[in-house]
């Protein structure tokens, strides 16, 4: 395949994955990456012969209207973009396509309904089980279009796994020229790190605010172009990540953290994120994740 660097997404032939397409679009052809659009491909046991060539034929319109949409949505004469129907259910085909990628993305609907008929149980999967980083493209939009304006907001729990997460928002502001909104909400971490037993709310804040610049020192030297914001918050992350996703462009968040459930397949913060947020939301696993 040509393109040392590939997103993929995954279509299903639905609205919400033609806006997969376009988000994808848009992310791949400014930074010279390859566009790799995946359909799987899964008949019925009980089809004819004919019925399953029929079938096949679907997928493969499917992925050619897919191309053409992706190519009117950029000014980019020489985009590389590449197409494949594979054959296989369409969870393990995404799995094994998501590795090696700069990111796969997704629609948020489709793919499968998940128990709660809104994320498809295919995203729900790569979310908490692939490798590169997952994109639900969800939220508002402008004649189709996902929202590209605004800051890329992170969330920030101090934990060295979310320190990929981190890193990925950095470059993804760099590379849109945005803002980077770090947010750092403290109800949600372990105050065992405070000396002593919390005597005041003002020491605590004080020492959630060292947590987060130590979290993000060694990205600022890193991407000292990147405009940071810090936002540190007494509240549930969920509410206040929900209430930027308004304004944002992209939310980046751990696929675990310290707000994670035990016996979650994702962190609570993440699989709350996914589901509700008012722009796309990238998962990014950390070092053994």
């Amino acid at each position: 395949m040509s393109g040392a660097h590939t997103i993929v997404v995954g279509i299903d032939g639905s609205e919400s994955a033609d806006r997969a397409v376009v988000w994808a679009a848009l992310t791949a052809a400014p930074r010279g990456w390859t566009l790799r659009i995946v359909t799987a491909v899964d008949p019925p046991a009980h089809l004819t012969a004919d019925d399953t060539t029929e079938y096949r034929a679907v997928a493969d319109a499917r992925l050619t209207s897919a191309e053409v949409l992706a190519r009117e949505s950029v000014d980019e004469p020489g985009f590389d973009i590449v197409t494949a129907a594979v054959d296989g259910k369409v969870a393990e085909v995404l799995m094994a396509e998501s590795h090696g990628r700069e990111a796969i993305v997704l629609g948020a609907s489709g793919l499968g309904e998940s128990e709660s008929g809104v994320l498809g149980s295919a995203a729900v999967a790569l979310c908490a089980h692939g490798s590169s980083p997952v994109v639900v493209v969800r939220g508002r939009s402008i004649d189709g279009r996902p929202p590209t304006l605004g800051p890329v907001v992170v969330g920030v729990d101090g934990s060295e796994q979310n320190q990929a997460a981190v890193g990925v928002a950095f470059e993804e502001a760099a590379q849109r020229n945005s803002p980077l909104v770090a947010v750092h909400v403290w109800s949600d971490v372990s105050l065992a790190q405070v000396a002593g037993p919390p005597r005041d709310w003002d020491t605590i804040a004080a020492s959630e605010e060292v947590l987060l610049a130590e979290s993000l020192a060694g990205w600022q030297n890193k991407y000292p172009d990147v405009e940071v914001r810090r936002v540190v918050a007494q509240d549930r992350p969920v509410r206040v990540l929900s209430q930027m996703s308004e304004q944002a462009s992209l939310i980046v968040v751990g696929h675990r953290g310290r707000g994670g459930f035990a016996g979650m397949l994702l962190g609570s913060t993440s699989y709350a994120l996914v589901h509700t947020a008012d722009c796309p939301v990238m998962v990014v696993r950390g070092p053994g994740g």
